[in-house]
């Protein structure tokens, strides 16, 4: 351990007309990396996003390197030869002197473990989407960055692209009046197919519909007991191995509810300043007790706040679809966010939006841009941990975007409409949903 000094931060991140508020304090084991040209950063998953992560953080001094799969941390290692190497993330730890910020790109049932750690030790940190697995996770990492007062981001990278910037500032300027409605969907549909035929149709990686019985040979490589972490143990198969495979499996993920949602649902998110749903509901094929679902519908509401009045935010993956789209009333693009304003819409996706009606606002003069240009998400982050300067996918700010999504499956799985009490984190109408917001760890494993 080492000792740090932690300045509670006082107020979240709020990114509105170029308005950020919530100024990080580095702790005191920053100190030197402030004044130092380059941050030593501990990488925590080097495979997949977290080798894109790596490159993306490279131009620092990469101290550490963890992978569970041995042959991506020796690929790491080979164009970072100096770092520190380990399969096993909690012994990285044991040497948090060397390292000022950690990376973490784990699969998503660890993804708590390794910033927990991290953020107790006051380190910056950088988490892939989604932040948790849980809800209970979610809040406790919300809450463990308040306290740390450190410079943390969420991998959700669009989110510094110049079109959802565009988007917030016309939803906050009001180009389309008062919006009580916003519909988001995406094309995706993994995970539980009806037959072989659906899972290639919607271009599925592999059709599962039940636990695997049989026992694969572990990779040469692949440490799987660590691989599974706190998840609870079962024999290797080659279903959830490599990824994206186990994020269709409720023991390592949750399936595009909490995967895409953090990319498409953040659009909304920011520009009307979203935080607690009132009531969340969902419908789709009847809930499987190991497998999310390929297709689902999630609406959520909330509560009037502020200048936001009561707002329905409703989900689509896979095969459902709005009514607008389905009847021709709006462009059928694959995936989108539509806000639906009492004077117009916004339709909006990844890279483009358009104001609807198109004829009525075919003269009309956009607000001049007041959300400054990103810097980039990890150049971003990276001057967070240097200045203190803050960043608009934080942990406050993706902790309760990451509930939000969790509570679209609980729902699922629940069968209910669910009325959110978010002080007690709670369904009020629904004890049965405790079993989905947090869960029993394996053994040797504690979040705390």
């Amino acid at each position: 351990m080492v000792t740090r000094t932690v300045t509670e931060r006082r107020n979240f991140l709020k990114v509105t007309s170029g308005l950020a508020a919530a100024m990080f304090v580095s702790p005191a084991v920053s100190a030197s990396a402030m004044a130092a040209d380059k941050l030593r950063i501990a990488v925590i998953g080097c495979g997949g996003r977290g080798g894109s992560n790596l490159q993306s953080v490279s131009s620092e001094e990469i101290v550490a390197l963890c992978d569970v799969n041995r042959n991506q941390l020796q690929r790491a290692a080979a164009a970072h030869p100096r770092a520190r190497t380990d399969v096993d993330f909690r012994r990285i730890f044991d040497h948090a002197a060397e390292f000022d910020a950690v990376v973490v790109s784990t699969c998503e049932h660890t993804h708590a473990f390794a910033t927990l750690f991290a953020l107790q030790l006051g380190k910056h940190v950088y988490c892939e989407k989604p932040l948790t697995w849980n809800v209970a996770e979610a809040r406790i990492i919300r809450e463990a960055a308040a306290t740390a007062g450190v410079a943390t981001q969420m991998g959700t990278q669009i989110h510094a692209g110049e079109n959802y910037r565009r988007v917030v500032e016309l939803i906050q300027a009001g180009a389309i009046g008062v919006v009580r409605e916003c519909h988001v969907w995406v094309s995706r549909a993994w995970v539980r197919q009806e037959s072989e035929a659906d899972a290639a149709r919607h271009n599925d990686i592999v059709f599962v519909q039940e636990r695997p019985t049989a026992v694969d040979p572990i990779p040469d490589g692949l440490e799987w007991d660590l691989w599974l972490g706190p998840a609870p143990a079962r024999p290797f198969s080659h279903v959830y191995f490599p990824g994206p495979k186990w994020y269709r499996w409720w023991d390592f993920g949750n399936g595009t509810m909490s995967d895409l949602g953090s990319h498409w649902i953040d659009l909304p998110f920011w520009a009307l300043r979203l935080r607690v749903p009132a009531t969340i509901e969902a419908e789709g094929p009847p809930p499987h007790p190991e497998l999310a679902p390929a297709s689902m519908r999630v609406r959520y509401e909330y509560a009037a706040v502020g200048e936001q009045p009561e707002l329905s935010l409703t989900w689509y993956q896979g095969t459902f679809r709005p009514e607008i789209w389905s009847s021709g009333g709006i462009p059928q693009w694959d995936s989108g966010v539509l806000f639906v304003g009492d004077q117009g819409m916004v339709l909006a996706d990844y890279g483009r939006h358009l104001l609807l009606p198109e004829d009525k606002f075919r003269d009309f003069r956009r607000p001049d841009p007041t959300i400054p240009a990103s810097l980039g998400h990890h150049e971003e982050w990276l001057h967070a941990c240097r200045t203190g300067a803050p960043t608009t996918c934080n942990f406050e700010y993706a902790g309760w975007l990451t509930e939000a999504n969790h509570l679209g499956n609980v729902a699922y799985r629940t069968g209910k409409k669910l009325e959110w009490d978010a002080v007690q984190m709670r369904a009020v109408n629904a004890p049965e949903a405790d079993q989905f917001l947090r869960r029993e760890y394996r053994r040797g494993w504690k979040l705390a």
